[in-house]
């Protein structure tokens, strides 16, 4: 069984930064598309940012399009992503998920939950 586990979420400023990582064990990085989801109370799972199993394309949101930056370092075999200019609005449980074997980026962004493998999530919260 696929593992990933994340971490880095807590509570920042607005305008403040935040790096998550996502470490996954039992299979390596390389091997699949990884994607960032999130979900805030009340609201759709949605799709942050994927990055290809080759690491050569990337997909973000609109909404964290310039400020966020999905990243992997094979060696560690563990995926990134480099949070800038919080907002309140990016408050959410922040989720890494790994795809079925050959799904595009396109793809793995809109990934439903009953698909590919999934860490147990951290939070984070933008707040003053």
């Amino acid at each position: 069984q696929l593992q990933l586990v994340e971490s880095g979420g807590g509570l920042v400023q607005p305008g403040g930064s935040l790096t998550l990582s996502c470490a996954a064990s039992r299979f390596r990085v390389d091997y699949y598309a990884i994607g960032w989801f999130r979900q805030a109370p009340g609201k759709e799972l949605e799709g942050v940012s994927c990055i290809s199993r080759s690491g050569g394309s990337t997909k973000y949101a609109d909404s964290v399009k310039g400020r966020f930056t999905i990243s992997r370092d094979n060696a560690k075999n563990t995926v990134y992503l480099q949070m800038n200019s919080l907002k309140p609005e990016d408050t959410a449980l922040y989720y890494c998920a790994a795809g079925p074997l050959a799904i595009s980026v396109q793809e793995m962004c809109v990934m439903s939950r009953n698909r590919g493998y999934w860490g147990q999530g951290t939070q984070v919260t933008v707040s003053s």
